[in-house]
This record gives structure tokens, C-alpha cells and sequence, in this order.
């Protein structure tokens, strides 16, 4: 931002709305975790991993498709993606195509068996905290929320309901 530009600050209600989006950025995350740790001894992270991988052909994907699906660094997806792998829900093989080396993250039956079972409490708590709570304006604050993911950079994929 150049000097002779004016700062646009917030307005009142815009930063009442900033701080709460805040608020949900900083706290949703966390309680979904812990729905799920107890519930399915799943993070979330490792939960999105399952669910993206059932969501695609053959159930599986390249560890860098999985790592920009989390937005994460490929170090942390595959501890992640190692974790799902040491209690039998993925396996990884390394594979080489077009003169280069890449690993593969494939979803056991047992990683299938264990997402299914964690579905119903995890869409539960997303209904409680989530959908319920916005009612008619779902849908809408999700169209919406998806031009920040666009401006981000991020892909506006979907994953297929289990």
C-alpha cells in the first residue's frame, strides 16, 4: 500500500461482523477437533484427508494434491498422512511417472469403515455449530465464503457426502 493511498477502515458494523468471522476462525476449528478426537480418536485434519480420499476415483491421490486440498506444507501432511497410515486407514507407495518420484495415499477398507463410522457424529456437530445456527443463510454465507476462498488462491472443491 502506497503512502497516498487512504487506509479503508472498518466501519462499525463491519468490524463487529470482522471480529466475529475471527472469533469462528479461531474457535471452530478447535471444536471440531475435539468432537472428533473423541468420537472417532480422528484430528481434523486426518478427517479431511479420509474424506477427500473417498471422494475421488480409485480413493487415492498424490500426497502434494492432498497437501494443497489442506493447504499445508507437504512435511505436515505426510506426518499426518503417516499417523492415518500406522492405524491401517491409508496406505503410501511410492510411485514414478514421467521421469520423477511422487508418493501415493491410497484409503484402505478399515479408513473407509472408520470414516463412515465418524460421519454421523462429526455432521452432527457441523449442523450444531454450523448450519443450524445460520439457518436459511447456509447456503448464502457459503457462496459467500467462497469468493474469500477464491481470493485466497484455494480450490472450491467439493467433497461427496458419506
Amino acid at each position: 500500500m502506497s503512502e497516498e493511498e487512504p487506509v479503508r477502515w472498518l466501519g462499525e458494523d463491519e468490524l463487529r461482523a470482522w471480529i466475529n468471522l475471527a472469533k469462528v476462525l479461531l474457535t471452530l476449528p478447535g471444536a471440531l477437533e475435539s468432537q472428533l478426537l473423541r468420537d472417532a480418536d480422528l484430528t481434523l485434519l486426518g478427517y479431511l484427508i479420509l474424506a477427500r480420499l473417498s471422494a475421488v476415483p480409485g480413493e487415492s491421490l498424490r500426497m502434494s494434491e492432498i497437501a494443497e486440498m489442506a493447504n499445508g506444507s507437504l512435511p505436515r501432511i505426510s506426518h499426518a498422512v503417516a499417523r492415518l497410515e500406522d492405524r491401517g486407514w491409508v496406505t503410501r507407495e511410492v510411485c514414478t511417472g514421467q521421469g520423477r518420484r511422487f508418493t501415493t495415499a491410497t484409503l484402505t477398507e478399515a479408513g473407509r469403515a472408520h470414516l463412515a463410522a465418524a460421519a454421523p457424529a462429526h455432521v452432527t456437530t457441523v449442523r450444531r455449530l454450523v448450519t443450524d445456527p445460520l439457518g436459511e443463510d447456509f447456503v448464502r454465507v457459503g457462496r459467500a465464503v467462497e469468493r474469500i476462498v477464491e481470493a485466497l488462491g484455494l480450490p472450491t472443491e467439493i467433497l461427496k457426502p458419506e
